[in-house]
């Protein structure tokens, strides 16, 4: 096990398990014995890293048909399993020291979208068709903390404060839990004095450039991070392009995908 990244570790596992709800069969008529979660899981993350059509997934593999893991993914997302497994890792980070407070990066990117639907995501794409995009914010060493999905048409800067807020309390050190960096760093798509002032009253101190300044403000030697996780994040195919009618579907993924990549870190780091 391991030879294949959708194959869940045992210690992936060992963190997943106790978040997920366990069902009680019937006594009487007790129906099909249901797959495995471990398994089903193992079937999601295939999807998640090959871009395979729910409907294709081989059953050979033993993950269970594409329906299934459909299902499981819908069922977990609905009830918070990706947001609190992400949760627990940066815990485990923060508590080994690997997280760093003293600065956060944020920005955002594009992705294709070759499905419609009435999702947020496509209610507030205009221009050639559906853009949604993707809204991040890293710690200074590029660990994700939280994402958003919107619409293609969404301004970067009416992202910011939702995607600070997005950060949940990180536990893991002694007193209270942290959600909050020192500094937070941005492009020029976040300059807006009103903006400011709200980062400013939230505690963080903002460093954005300012627009109409000539490029080299110097912020980039502290931003390229952001960029990088980006990479990550769409290192996973299936979201290079956004194949699902339902954002919360697309929105299980995205949170997932930042699950694996903090957990390799945990994994680099400790």
């Amino acid at each position: 096990m391991g030879a294949s990244p959708w194959i869940v570790s045992d210690e992936l596992w060992e963190r997943i398990e106790p978040l997920l709800a366990r069902k009680e069969r019937r006594f009487r008529y007790p129906g099909r014995k249901p797959l495995p979660d471990r398994q089903v899981l193992c079937g999601i993350l295939y999807v998640l890293h090959t871009d395979i059509q729910w409907e294709y997934l081989p059953k050979e593999l033993g993950f269970g048909s594409g329906m299934t893991c459909w299902r499981r993914l819908r069922d977990w997302n609905e009830a918070g399993v990706w947001q609190r497994l992400h949760e627990v890792l940066l815990a485990e980070l923060n508590a080994a020291g690997w997280l760093d407070w003293s600065r956060c990066v944020v920005d955002s990117s594009h992705v294709r979208a070759l499905k419609g639907g009435a999702t947020r995501a496509r209610r507030r794409s205009t221009g050639a068709g559906p853009a949604p995009r993707h809204h991040l914010i890293t710690d200074g060493r590029g660990t994700p903390l939280a994402v958003i999905l919107t619409g293609g048409n969404r301004n970067d800067v009416t992202e910011l404060l939702p995607l600070l807020d997005a950060v949940p309390q990180v536990r893991g050190r002694v007193g209270r839990p942290r959600r909050r960096a020192v500094t937070l760093y941005a492009d020029r798509g976040y300059d807006h004095d009103c903006y400011r002032k709200q980062v400013r009253a939230r505690g963080v101190v903002p460093a954005i450039a300012r627009r109409g300044t000539e490029h080299g403000s110097g912020l980039g030697v502290y931003r390229w991070v952001v960029e990088r996780t980006f990479a990550w994040l769409h290192g996973f195919r299936r979201l290079r392009v956004r194949w699902e009618r339902r954002a919360d579907i697309h929105q299980a993924f995205l949170t997932l995908a930042c699950c694996l990549i903090t957990h390799r870190q945990l994994k680099s780091f400790c």
